[in-house]
């Protein structure tokens, strides 16, 4: 069976950390990874083809097959109809999100031009969620032939049951949040 160098980097080296400085009687106590969730807007009045595009990007990114979210209610402001394509969203757990997690903080990240770190305010829960503004920052994506950039969210869904542990965790992982 395989295993994610990522997961067994969690195994070996994080999860020590995280009991001895944490003080955890179990194993079962220390914080983990439990799903990351890449969402993407699209605009609505987007032809067929430029969301299949776009449909094509995020698999290449993810590596799994996203869902095109549709609109609920018809805004007429926004010329939106009901059942009109708003957006992509894809949900990674378990081999598809550490590989994911492993691309995003080894490759990714450093690809950001003037990189400086991300912030460190976590939602309270221990989940961290990053905007991302240009997603050519993945090595996938080539840039010659996209029409248009596509911004998206990546979510980190952690199982800390505070800030202090999510960001611990987070740290330990290979995220590189900027000095205060």
């Amino acid at each position: 069976m395989y295993i994610p160098e990522f997961k067994k980097y969690y195994q070996e080296t994080v999860v020590p950390a995280l009991t001895k400085s944490r003080n955890y009687s179990n194993c079962h106590q220390v914080p983990s990874l439990l799903k990351i969730v890449i969402n993407t807007g699209l605009d609505a009045s987007l032809d067929k083809s430029a969301i299949d595009e776009s449909v094509k990007e995020v698999t290449k990114i993810s590596g799994q097959k996203p869902i095109i979210t549709k609109a609920r209610k018809s805004i007429s402001n926004f010329k939106l109809r009901e059942g009109m394509p708003i957006g992509i969203k894809v949900t990674l757990r378990g081999t598809n999100m550490y590989e994911f997690f492993r691309r995003f903080v080894s490759i990714a990240l450093p690809g950001i031009r003037d990189f400086r770190g991300l912030s460190s305010k976590l939602d309270g829960n221990g989940n961290y969620t990053i905007g991302i503004i240009d997603h050519t920052i993945f090595p996938e994506i080539t840039i010659d032939s996209r029409k248009r950039i596509m911004g998206m969210d990546i979510s980190i869904v952690t199982s800390a049951g505070n800030d202090e542990e999510g960001k611990e965790l987070l740290q330990l992982m290979g995220i590189p949040f900027r000095k205060a």
